[in-house]
C-alpha cells in the first residue's frame, strides 16, 4: 500500500490545492470542463449555503503531491424537510486507486457520524443549485459547465466501497434547428389566447433588481414540489444566484411567458455552451480567461437548456407547449443546431416532452448512497 495521508483542508494555501487538483487528475483529458479557480475558492468558503449548513474538506496525499480530495456537507434544511440524517459528498476526485478513495470516504463517513448522521450519498452539492451526480454514461461527451465530469473507474469504486445508486439523471442531446411541429404549434397558439398570455422581457427584467429577485422566488416554487430532493433557496441563495446566472441570460435564446397582468407565468432559459470556452481558460479568469468566455457567449452553435417551468398555479395548463414554441423559433433565428438538457431526474415524467424533437442520449448521471459503517 502506498503512503498515503489524509489531511484536513484549513486554509487559503490548502483550498487552493484542493482546487488545483483536477488540473492535474484531467491533463490529457480532452472532455473535462475545468471550472474557474475563483468560483471554486468563493464556493468552498464564502457560498451562501455555508450561512446554514456545514462542511469540511480533506484531501489525501503521497509526499508533496495530491492524489485525491473530497468535501462533506451536512444540510439541516434537507435533513429537516426529508426527515433524514444524511451527510452529502462532493467535490470528490481521485487517481486510480481504490484506498484513495476508500480513505476519503471513511473521513468523511466517520465525521459525520460524530455529527449524528447515519447516510452518506452523493456527489452532490449544499444544495439544488451545484453540480450533482456521478456521470455513468456518456465518458465521450464534453460536459455543460455545470455539470461534473469524472473518469469511468470512479464507479467501480462506489459500488467496491458499498454505495448503491439512490437516483439517476439523464440528458439528450437535441437536433435545434427544426422547430416544433405544426400540431404542438396549434396548441401552443390555442393556450396563448385562452389565457391571454404575452411574452415579456428579460433583458428589461435584468435591469430591476427587485424583479430579478421576484423571478429566483418563483424558479423556487416552480421546483419545490416536483424536483427530486430540492430544497427552497434562502434569500441569500437567491442573491448568489442571480448575480451568476443573469450576467449569461438573454431574450436571445430565453423566454419569459406572462400574464395579462404582467406577472411571470412561466420561462425557459437557455446559454451560449461554454464549455469549450473554460478548456481554453485553464481555470483562470485572468489574463485570457475572459476572452473565450466573452466570445463563447455570442456563439449560439450549441446551447444548454438550463431551467424551464411554470410557477405553480400555472403548471398543469399546457403553458409548456407556448414556451417551448418560443424558443424553438429562437433557436432557429440565432443560428443554434444543437440544444443539450439540463439533467433531469429518470422519473420525472417532464423528460418524455424531448420525444417531440429528434434526439439523442448525452449523458446520465448517478447519487450513490449507503448507511454509515455498512
Amino acid at each position: 500500500m502506498a503512503d498515503y495521508k489524509i489531511i484536513e483542508v484549513k486554509d487559503a494555501k490548502d483550498v487552493l490545492r484542493f482546487v488545483r487538483f483536477p488540473d492535474n487528475l484531467y491533463k490529457g483529458c480532452p472532455q473535462y470542463v475545468p471550472a474557474l479557480h475563483s468560483r471554486e475558492v468563493r464556493n468552498l468558503t464564502k457560498d451562501a449555503a455555508l450561512e446554514y449548513c456545514v462542511h469540511k474538506m480533506w484531501m489525501v496525499t503521497r509526499g508533496l503531491k495530491v492524489v485525491g480530495r473530497i468535501c462533506a456537507m451536512i444540510n439541516p434544511r434537507y435533513n429537516e424537510r426529508y426527515n433524514k440524517k444524511c451527510v452529502r459528498f462532493g467535490w470528490f476526485d481521485t487517481i486510480k486507486d481504490i484506498e484513495v478513495a476508500r480513505l476519503l470516504i471513511d473521513t468523511a463517513s466517520a465525521w459525520a457520524k460524530e455529527q449524528g448522521m447515519d447516510t452518506i450519498h452523493g456527489p452532490l452539492y449544499y444544495n439544488t443549485l451545484g453540480k450533482q451526480g456521478m456521470l455513468v454514461e456518456g465518458y465521450e461527451n464534453n460536459p455543460p459547465f455545470n455539470c461534473i465530469y469524472n473518469y469511468p473507474y470512479y464507479n467501480d469504486f462506489m459500488e467496491q466501497l458499498g454505495f448503491e445508486k439512490e437516483c439517476d439523471w439523464i440528458q439528450y442531446k437535441m437536433v435545434a434547428n427544426h422547430g416544433v411541429p405544426e400540431k404542438a404549434r396549434r396548441v401552443a397558439k390555442i393556450v396563448e389566447e385562452r389565457y391571454n398570455l404575452h411574452f415579456g422581457s428579460l433583458d428589461k427584467l435584468k435591469k430591476d433588481p427587485e424583479m430579478v429577485r421576484k423571478f429566483f422566488r418563483l424558479y423556487s416554487d416552480s421546483f419545490a414540489e416536483t424536483v427530486y430532493n430540492f430544497i427552497p433557496f434562502t434569500e441569500k441563495e437567491i442573491e448568489q444566484e442571480a448575480e451568476d446566472s443573469m450576467p449569461y441570460i438573454s431574450d436571445k435564446a430565453s423566454c419569459l411567458l406572462l400574464d395579462e397582468n404582467d406577472e411571470i407565468v412561466a420561462f425557459g432559459i437557455s446559454f451560449p455552451t461554454i464549455s469549450k470556452a473554460l478548456q481554453k481558460a485553464k481555470g483562470r479568469f485572468f489574463p485570457f480567461g475572459w476572452f473565450h468566455l466573452l466570445k463563447a457567449m455570442h456563439n449560439f452553435e450549441t446551447t444548454d437548456l438550463m431551467i424551464n417551468g411554470a410557477v405553480p398555479e400555472w403548471q398543469n395548463k399546457g403553458v409548456s407547449a407556448v414556451y417551448y414554441k418560443e424558443m424553438a423559433d429562437k433557436a432557429i433565428r440565432v443560428g443554434m443546431r444543437w440544444a443539450i438538457s439540463n439533467p433531469q431526474i429518470e422519473s420525472n415524467s417532464a423528460v418524455n416532452i424531448w420525444n417531440s424533437y429528434e434526439h439523442e442520449p448525452f449523458m446520465r448521471r448517478r447519487c450513490y448512497i449507503k448507511k454509515i459503517g455498512e
